[in-house]
């Protein structure tokens, strides 16, 4: 039997477009031999899916990609709008590397290890004391370098946080993503973090000191939004990494809005700062 519970299923064309084109950065699925990828708990349509495969092909025109549901409903609705897809009555390639079948946190793919397990607004509903065990499971399932990519994004998809656990099951960064376009401040982000941090945007803890700093240091450069939210982003982020915080990648993912730290820079314990 699968592992896990069934999801309330939310899914939409472009929602998951954030993590999916950082995902097609990430050396796991650049370097390995076998590209297969999974989309864990796609929902209502298998739209994601198709969606991620199509992104991926540009950097791995050999990528395999299968989704996977507890509910078996959703299974075959998938495989129904997969074979108008074959039929070519989609945007998607009629011969697009794209399967579904039914599974959950046991990523069943047998001897065929995924390169990069995708599992948004999964674990949402779950309690912060599973979380540790899902990650583990999934990630025993990964190639060697492989990488699981846990995270929650808003039904849209301008809102999004993640993060990426290796092989081993531990958590190895945390990064957001968000339409800068008529953002307020960048702490609307807390609405949407991934159930491990969720519940610790409180003071005292790393990820709400993150959560103040960005804010403060968004605030600080609001005239910049006169040449464009883009700008005023990429000052923000370099304040952030002028001020002590450990920013990865550079200015070609800020741009973006993106920003990445290590976990440790956010992991749930007492924050440096009081």
């Amino acid at each position: 039997m699968p592992v896990g519970s069934i999801t309330r299923g939310t899914t939409g064309t472009n929602r998951l477009r954030r993590v999916d084109r950082w995902i097609a950065t990430h050396p796991s699925l650049r370097r390995t031999t076998n590209p297969l990828v999974v989309d864990l708990g796609y929902g209502a349509s298998g739209v994601t899916a198709l969606e991620l495969h199509d992104r991926l092909l540009a950097v791995r025109p050999d990528v395999r990609v299968i989704g996977f549901e507890i509910e078996p409903g959703r299974v075959r609705t998938a495989d129904a709008q997969l074979q108008q897809v074959r039929a070519g009555t989609t945007r998607f390639t009629p011969t697009a590397a794209v399967s579904f079948a039914r599974g959950g946190f046991e990523v069943p793919t047998g001897d065929d290890r995924p390169t990069v397990i995708r599992a948004f607004n999964v674990l949402r509903q779950y309690d912060e004391t599973e979380v540790a065990g899902a990650w583990r499971l999934m990630a025993s399932r990964l190639q060697p370098g492989g990488i699981l990519v846990e995270g929650t994004c808003d039904e849209i998809g301008r809102v999004s946080s993640w993060i990426a656990v290796d092989d081993q099951g531990r958590a190895e960064s945390f990064s957001i993503s968000l339409r800068l376009a008529d953002l307020e401040l960048p702490s609307i982000v807390a609405e949407r973090l991934p159930k491990a941090l969720i519940h610790h945007n409180v003071p005292g803890e790393r990820v709400h000191a993150l959560m103040t700093d960005l804010d403060r240091a968004w605030r600080t450069h609001a005239p910049l939004a006169v040449y464009s939210p883009v700008q005023r982003w990429l000052a923000t982020v370099r304040t952030l990494r002028d001020n002590g915080w450990p920013v990865l990648a550079g200015r070609s993912r800020w741009r973006l809005g993106e920003l990445t730290v290590p976990w440790s820079a956010v992991a749930p314990g007492p924050s440096s700062t009081d």
